[in-house]
């Protein structure tokens, strides 16, 4: 259908980042219940879709992948989907699901990709009795059955709307298919209410396929409002003339008039509804879309009262009558002093321009206007943060300029100076911006410059005797206060805050922030201070030093533990024990991300020593994380102290600790490897007790009829380890084992065990093409092929600078590209996987030409041609469209492969060049579509 192609030809990187969300989430979210339990139970889909979080929109990919999958007959042939019942069920259960969400097209487009949107949508089309071959242009929506009118409504408003957020409003070289608002225009037309599908309509369609019966004809389905309807249909319309204007800007008057019967409709709805159950629009959007077309239009009168300041200078400028524009400044003045009315949107927007203006003098190197000082003298805090923001935002994203950066930093060192309201210094001294564009050093001058401004409260950096050695000033309110405490990482000013707000209010302000936490196994030690003071502040430092190392802030991290040491060792030898711990957690971990750099250096003597140490402690009644020990292991086994794990620690330690044992038997193996003969016996022992983690028990019982059989299979007790704690205890290990299947070996236990080391190690360094490609690879042989088509795509960006260099043959070899091209052949993008048989190493044209055959792609078709440099594959093109009698896009393939550098005249070297470049753009649009 050609609604189809445009769309993904309207494509951008905006949509592209939007819809290819899901296959980023996916993994992370996978369903407890398997898509084929639903089809063996027809009553556990609702059953499922009444919990607490039943992943509606999961389920609809895994339904219509698998209903959508290729079957391979006796000659090993690739064969379109079988039109089977198991297939037609399939679909059926996604559209139970989406009806079950009330066709939500906002959650559906968030979740789903353009192909698989269109597939459930195309499914909705067919089951609803929409009659084929006929286009919906042609279709009179008034003599319809309701469910069937529905339906065409529902897919042309996602045609719609798809093409509207699709795209930035840009003039167009080519205007989009104006019949697609036919449809829409016609069913605003349309008096009575109207009916879409539920899940108890399908299932009788599903039980009577042959006859339209009650779920056409009457009024079975969910009713939707005309008033409702009609908002939303108002709303997308005014979109998508909105975003035609751009070629024709008289259009902008329709979007306007579809835009302000939205308002009204909206009102209405509201007041006789008291809710609007099926409109889902963004309010905010549509006062936005409201404003600019009043703009545009310049639907506005100057001279009217109820007119906003804001829309009488903008219809003036229009009119370049910028005499009164000066006019109505110099009325706005006298209004203010008069009538004490201050149009608040205008002033807003000359302080925010201001601030642009400013920022950009500052990028520039320039020097700031006075206008912009005079704003600093009594800022309000919403002024400060929107500065802050228009600096971090208005700096270049990847790699700012040095100069850039030392202007910006300069910046902000001015505004601290110029603010003369402590709170507000604080606001921008713990600003993240702040604190990686100025120097230690720079910061600590700084702050004492503030320090010596006011006594009340103080800001030094520099170190003190001791840590209680701070005094307390009540200065500023209790929200104040917390609001610092939440953004403080500097413990003697975290304190301070605490002593104040003590002052003020005696209660356990270590629950101010729901963020802060704390490992469960110190929570009772903890709230066993008796002192409340104390208590928070350790609860506090302590939580936010595990933030830290959470984002690999390892430099706080660090103050915020050492405060905490320097606080319990007083009075608890417990908790000082606890952060000493917790101290050496975080240099393993500091280490191991300087590792995962690219950093070559062993890590010191001292912290081998330590960790050490750490393992054959024993201390009655201390409170112990499990991932202490964990890691300490594993960073033994990364930094090669196999002599210390084989000889060195004593019998008794490897029998009471299992991760000391299985790491025994780990560097054991290794230390072994160069010798074959002595290698066998430790692999065997370490081959032994990971089947023992991995096996599963089968348990027999004995039937009526005396035959033995088997009733249940779980995980094995025999481990050292459960199979759980292995995944996460040595997900650190940089190398990956690689197991071999045996009898009696849970192999899905093994491969989730791969997945989620490999997981964890993109964590640490997300750019690896290696573990991208390994978990491309699982997702691959899993059959999630948008998934692991989104991580090949990621192997070569990273590789080649998003795809402005050649990606290198040894990440997209052979084998990697046939797997792309299958992920695409699964996926129905037929004309993506004949774009890419051009890639190997001999060009594929038998898998080219049979996916150039399928009539059912998903994906924008001939918007790929210019990606083609084979003349052959472009030559089958133009027959195959003649073939079919498509003149339009036969026309296309021959203006393909009119281009002069394909040329097959041409020196190797043109030829060469000319395909390189079609790789570059075919690889970028690829990774818009899929990341």
């Amino acid at each position: 259908m050609f609604i189809s192609a445009y769309l993904q030809t309207r494509m951008s990187a905006e949509a592209a980042d939007r819809v290819a969300a899901v296959t980023s989430s996916r993994p992370g979210t996978p369903l407890q219940t398997s898509w084929f339990e639903f089809l063996l139970d027809d009553s556990l889909l609702e059953k499922h879709l009444q919990k607490s979080n039943p992943a509606p929109v999961q389920l609809i990919i895994q339904f219509l992948e698998q209903a959508s999958k290729p079957s391979v007959n006796e000659q090993n042939q690739v064969q379109p989907p079988a039109d089977n019942r198991r297939n037609r069920t399939l679909k059926l259960l996604a559209l139970k699901v989406a009806a079950h969400m009330k066709w939500d097209l906002e959650v559906l487009e968030k979740g789903l990709t353009i192909p698989v949107l269109n597939m459930l949508l195309n499914e909705l089309l067919c089951v609803s009795k929409v009659p084929p071959g006929v286009k919906h242009v042609d279709l009179d929506l008034s003599t319809l059955p309701p469910t069937t009118a529905m339906a065409v409504i529902i897919y042309n408003r996602w045609a719609i709307r798809t093409i509207v957020l699709s795209s930035f409003p840009e003039k167009q070289t080519k205007p989009g298919p104006h019949q697609i608002n036919i449809v829409l225009e016609g069913a605003v037309r349309l008096k009575k209410d109207f009916y879409v599908h539920t899940m108890r309509t399908l299932d009788l369609l599903a039980a009577d396929t042959a006859a339209n019966g009650e779920t056409e004809s009457s009024t079975a389905g969910l009713r939707i409002s005309a008033d409702e309807l009609h908002c939303q249909v108002h709303y997308d319309l005014g979109g998508i003339f909105f975003h035609q204007g751009c070629t024709d800007l008289p259009i902008y008057e329709k979007a306007r008039d579809h835009f302000r019967q939205t308002k009204e409709l909206l009102k209405k709805v509201i007041i006789f509804y008291h809710s609007f159950i099926h409109v889902h629009l963004d309010e905010k959007r549509l006062a936005g879309y409201w404003n600019a077309c009043r703009a545009l239009t310049g639907d506005c009168d100057p001279s009217d009262p109820q007119t906003t300041p804001y829309d009488q200078i903008n219809s003036l400028i229009r009119a370049h009558n910028y005499p009164a524009v000066i006019e109505a400044f110099i009325k706005d003045n006298i209004s203010r002093r008069n009538n004490k009315i201050k149009p608040l949107c205008l002033d807003e927007v000359c302080h925010k321009l201001c601030v642009c203006n400013a920022v950009r003098d500052t990028l520039e190197g320039e020097i700031l206007s006075v206008r912009f000082q005079q704003l600093l003298l009594k800022p309000s805090k919403q002024v400060v943060d929107f500065i802050l923001e228009v600096c971090t935002r208005s700096l270049e994203k990847d790699r700012p300029s040095e100069a850039s950066r030392r202007n910006m930093a300069n910046f902000l060192k001015t505004l601290c100076e110029s603010l003369e309201d402590l709170s507000l210094v604080f606001v921008v001294s713990s600003h993240k911006l702040f604190m990686e564009l100025l120097k230690e050093e720079e910061r600590k001058v700084l702050v004492e410059q503030m320090r010596k401004r006011s006594a009340t409260i103080n800001l030094s950096a520099k170190p003190l005797p001791s840590f209680y050695d701070i005094p307390a000033s009540a200065s500023v309110n209790i929200g104040q206060l917390e609001q610092q405490l939440i953004l403080s990482l500097e413990p003697r000013r975290i304190r301070q805050i605490l002593i104040e707000l003590h002052g003020l209010a005696e209660r356990p302000f270590w629950r101010v922030n729901s963020k802060w936490e704390v490992p469960p196994d110190y929570i009772n030690v903890i709230l066993g201070i008796k002192d409340n003071l104390t208590k928070d502040l350790v609860y506090i430092l302590m939580a936010k030093g595990l933030h830290c190392i959470s984002i690999k802030d390892f430099a706080h991290a660090r103050q915020l533990f050492s405060a905490c040491l320097e606080l319990v060792t007083e009075f608890s030898p417990k908790l000082r024990q606890v952060m000493l711990n917790e101290i050496l957690l975080l240099e393993v971990r500091a280490h191991e991300a300087m590792a995962a750099e690219g950093s070559k250096e062993r890590p010191p003597p001292d912290l081998v020593s330590r960790v050490r140490g750490y393992l054959e402690m024993r201390i009655h009644d201390l409170p112990l994380r499990q991932v202490v020990g964990e890691e300490c292991v594993a960073f033994m086994l990364n930094w090669r102290e196999n002599d210390y794990l084989t000889l060195q620690v004593s019998p008794s330690l490897v029998m009471n600790n299992p991760y000391i044992k299985l790491g025994q038997l780990l560097a054991s193996t290794c230390k072994e490897l160069p010798g074959p003969k002595e290698s066998r016996r430790t692999a065997k022992e370490l081959w032994d007790v990971v089947v023992q983690i991995c096996s599963i028990s089968i348990q027999h019982k004995r039937n009526s009829d005396g035959r033995i059989g088997l009733i249940k299979q779980r995980e094995s007790s025999m481990g050292i380890l459960h199979r759980y704690d292995v995944i996460l205890g040595f997900r650190n290990i940089t190398t990956c084992l690689r197991f071999i299947s045996i009898q009696a070996v849970d192999v899905e236990a093994v491969a989730v065990t791969v997945k989620e080391l490999v997981s964890y190690a993109l964590t640490l360094n997300p750019n690896n093409q290696s573990w991208l490609i390994t978990q491309a690879d699982i997702y691959f042989v899993t059959n999630q092929y948008s998934a692991a088509l989104n991580l090949y795509l990621q192997a070569g960006a990273v590789c080649s600078d998003f795809f402005t260099k050649a990606v290198p043959p040894d990440i997209y070899t052979d084998q990697v590209l046939k797997r792309m091209i299958k992920c695409c052949s699964m996926l129905n993008c037929h004309t993506q996987v004949a774009v890419l048989c051009q890639f190997l190493r001999e060009v594929d044209y038998m898998t080219a030409f049979k996916a150039l055959q399928e009539q059912n792609s998903h994906d924008a078709m001939d918007s790929f041609y210019d990606y083609i440099w084979d003349v052959t594959i472009l030559e089958y093109l133009t027959h195959i469209h003649h073939k079919r009698g498509e003149t339009e896009k036969r026309q296309i393939a021959i203006k393909a492969i009119g281009q002069t550098e394909l040329n097959t005249s041409n020196p190797e070297e043109v030829l060469q060049l000319a395909a390189q470049k079609r790789k570059k753009r075919f690889l970028q649009a690829m990774a818009k579509l899929y990341f």
